[in-house]
């Protein structure tokens, strides 16, 4: 089994993710081989909060070009976790 640190990887950083933070709703950039069980006992473990819900949604890579080079920007799983109400990460109070 793997450490919660090596499943969750880091919050999402964004307008949106921010203004559902009030309603109990994270968004974190999880590992692309975790499943739903294995994130809600992250985030469990992590920040000591009980999760109701969990979805998950993978990112799919896009074409990207600059100039002659093209590639593709990496794929993703995105974890959005649902708090039971009442409970809050403490580690986003500062930052909104």
């Amino acid at each position: 089994m793997k450490a919660p640190q090596d499943i969750i990887l880091q919050p999402i950083v964004s307008e949106k993710s921010y203004d559902r933070m009030g309603e109990g709703i994270y968004q974190f950039k999880v590992a692309k081989g975790a499943n739903k069980h294995q994130i809600k006992d992250a985030v469990e473990t992590l920040f000591k909060v009980t999760v109701n819900k969990v979805n998950t949604v993978t990112v799919v890579r896009k074409p990207k070009r600059r100039g002659v080079f093209h590639g593709f920007t990496p794929s993703w799983k995105k974890a959005i976790v649902t708090l039971k109400e009442g409970d809050s990460i403490p580690f986003f109070e500062g930052i909104a």
